[in-house]
């Protein structure tokens, strides 16, 4: 069986390029992609060729292998349907809908056991959103908010906005969403934000924020984020900056204001937590908030995988057009 897969192959150049996909081993299932999701903050830093070409792809991810340099296939939220199985699955498998962490590509092989099955009650194009919603909530778990405090949110792409969903069902004393693009500031407000503006324009909470959140990928922003926390509050870090360094300025008020910097990602769950909550619980937590949150206007573009390049462009051009974007496999 034949596929076609994305491939990073030099900075700011994409190609798709056939691939044999076999028949599945004895253990194994094949799946066809109905659909996968750009992460525009992880794989932008892959596009420009600003990942750090000595790091693993991701070593919790079976799927991506060796480490980020090119040419490499990336991605990790592809939603599809099992269209073959080996000798040792069950024949029942075959038709379910699946999400794995798998690179773009119209067909994979994969052990059963590193599939998770789609809720019926959910969308191809919602159980591509897995990881950003399993994301936002790691985020959400590790800043702890508490009734009456502030929160603000720098960044306001589809895990930042994912992130605003979910902070706005806390009774927070307010939730400033930050952000240089005007359409997602308005998507922000929408989905609950007492306010959304742009990083020039931005007032902090009268005593200052108490939960500081930095999506935005932008190291500069990392400095802002510190400015606005008051003192003992909590600055949660969750963009990769990839080969980019953060300057910060810690010769002023940093010095004598307790501030807490926390990096946060996703492969692990607090410490704290651990006794309690395990991925499958997180898990279920995200299906749950996928299903019932108002995410359709994230989705602002599906192109065809044939077309990924422009996809990649879109995300470089046109940002504030380009919020979510998926790859659609009709034709592969």
């Amino acid at each position: 069986m034949e596929g076609r897969a994305v491939y990073f192959v030099a900075p700011e150049r994409v190609e798709v390029r056939d691939r044999d996909v076999p028949a599945p081993g004895p253990e194994e299932v094949r799946v066809r992609t109905l659909t996968s999701a750009v992460s525009s903050g992880t794989e932008r830093l892959v596009y420009r060729g600003e990942a750090p070409t000595d790091l693993a792809a991701d070593e919790s991810i079976a799927a991506l292998e060796g480490d980020l340099s090119f040419p490499l296939r990336y991605g990790y939220a592809a939603v599809g349907e099992i269209e073959a199985v080996g000798d040792g699955v069950p024949d029942s498998r075959l038709g379910s809908r699946v999400f794995a962490f798998n690179p773009h590509e119209s067909r994979f092989l994969a052990s059963p056991s590193e599939l998770i099955a789609v809720p019926d009650d959910v969308t191809d194009e919602r159980a591509a959103l897995l990881p950003t919603m399993e994301t936002a909530l790691n985020f959400v778990m590790d800043g702890r908010p508490l009734i009456g405090e502030h929160a603000v949110v720098f960044g306001q792409g589809v895990v930042g906005l994912v992130t605003t969903a979910l902070l706005a069902q806390f009774p927070l004393g307010s939730l400033t969403a930050v952000d240089c693009v005007a359409e997602r500031r308005a998507i922000a407000e929408d989905l609950g934000a007492d306010e959304a503006v742009h990083p020039e324009s931005l007032d902090a909470p009268a005593d200052g924020a108490d939960l500081t959140l930095e999506l935005s990928g932008d190291p500069d922003a990392l400095d802002d984020a510190l400015s606005v926390t008051r003192y003992d509050g909590r600055v949660v870090v969750g963009s990769w900056y990839g080969t980019k360094p953060a300057t910060l300025d810690l010769g002023g008020r940093f010095h004598r204001s307790r501030i807490s910097v926390e990096s946060s990602q996703v492969s692990t769950i607090d410490p704290d937590l651990r006794g309690r909550w395990d991925a499958d619980r997180r898990f279920s937590l995200a299906w749950d908030h996928l299903e019932d949150l108002p995410l359709d206007p994230l989705v602002t573009h599906r192109i065809g995988v044939e077309s990924a390049a422009r996809a990649y462009r879109l995300l470089e051009d046109a940002p504030d057009e380009a919020v979510q974007i998926l790859f659609t496999y009709r034709n592969c």
